[in-house]
């Protein structure tokens, strides 16, 4: 059935494909504007709609640069707002989105933006900042990034991919041209050369010079409220395991869990979904009524900034709730040359003061 609905839409997806190779030509040649800035803009984006590991990536540089005065910016999908916010002690999952937010609650020494033009966000923070990361903004060409970090989910790039509607890429796959760095995802944590190779011969020569190669690496299981730590080894065979999750992608975190037991109820929700009452006091329900003595809820980070949200909250309060943080590992042989890459962009782009 899909594969007959694919074809029905392929040539809505032509139409969309030249509209946005006219767009990205506007924007090569000058017809269209583009916004250069005197700072460095690190860009982090994907092709495809939908997850590819770019909040773990975004807090990937933030731990590499460090010792810089570092500003995120993104969108803030999801969020009921509109305009620039900057995150505060006030800014929830619904003000400013769920990955600001994770952004936010994570890191105390840098600032959190959302604004829908990136243009506008980026002159509210420049003049304080040593570096502004854009958080999903390869296809705002408005502004022209000095660097850019192109991500490939790992299963996805081995698939055949075609254009909107009739597939998932938001461009023409020949996009990654325009980016400095281009990061396969989310594969195996032992790549073998056949494995690499595959990934290779979907790029030019020039572009797998750009190519480096990452995997997920979980964290310790981390209360909701009270940010109690345990390992995700205490989880065994006999622990009943309600995972709730809202993102693009949820079966490597659902393969994780696997490892370790068997016994996993999957309330399984769109991306960025907004969760009503309803399907926390389901969630609730299942767990109450479950008779196992070891029982746990679990979810990732990012849902975890929508569930601390008023009443949902409050139905959680006195339950075994945790969220499992990500992050993301490059490959040993690539680790090296990847982050010297960002490093010398960075001391090399100065402010004209």
């Amino acid at each position: 059935m899909i594969k007959y609905l694919r074809l029905l839409l392929l040539p809505f997806s032509a139409l969309y494909g030249l509209v946005i190779l006219i767009r990205n030509k506007l924007f090569d040649t000058g017809m269209f504007k583009q916004t250069s800035f005197n700072l460095p803009i690190i860009c982090v984006g994907n092709l495809v709609v939908g997850g590819s590991g770019k909040s773990p990536v975004t807090e990937y540089l933030v731990n590499l640069l460090s010792e810089k005065r570092i500003a995120i910016l993104s969108r803030g999908y999801g969020r009921k707002t509109k305009g620039y916010i900057l995150a505060d002690k006030t800014a929830t999952a619904e003000t400013i989105g769920d990955e600001p937010m994770q952004f936010y609650n994570k890191f105390s020494n840098v600032t959190v933006a959302v604004c829908e033009d990136r243009v506008t966000g980026i002159n509210h923070l420049k003049s304080n900042h040593d570096i502004i990361i854009l958080d999903d903004a390869f296809q705002h060409r408005s502004v022209k990034p000095g660097f850019s970090i192109l991500l490939f989910e790992y299963q996805k790039l081995l698939r055949p991919q075609f254009l909107l509607p009739a597939g998932n890429l938001r461009e023409p796959f020949t996009g990654y041209h325009r980016a400095q760095a281009l990061l396969v995802t989310k594969g195996p944590v032992k790549i073998d050369i056949h494995q690499k190779q595959a990934c290779l011969n979907k790029f030019d020569a020039k572009a797998k010079e750009n190519l480096s190669f990452s995997f997920l690496t979980y964290g310790n299981l981390t209360h909701l409220i009270s940010k109690e730590q345990k390992p995700l080894t205490s989880i065994s065979n006999t622990t009943a395991v309600f995972l709730i999750t809202g993102i693009a992608n949820p079966l490597p975190l659902l393969t994780e869990l696997q490892k370790y037991t068997s016994q996993i109820d999957h309330h399984d929700y769109p991306d960025h979904y907004r969760f009503a009452t309803q399907n926390i006091q389901q969630l609730v329900n299942a767990f109450n009524n479950n008779p196992s003595e070891e029982k746990i809820i679990i979810t990732t980070e990012k849902d975890a900034q929508r569930l601390l949200d008023g009443v949902l909250k409050e139905l959680l309060l006195n339950l075994p709730v945790f969220y499992l943080p990500v992050k993301i590992t490059l490959q040993e042989e690539d680790k090296a040359t990847f982050d010297q890459k960002i490093l010398d962009y960075v001391s090399s782009t100065t402010r004209n003061r």
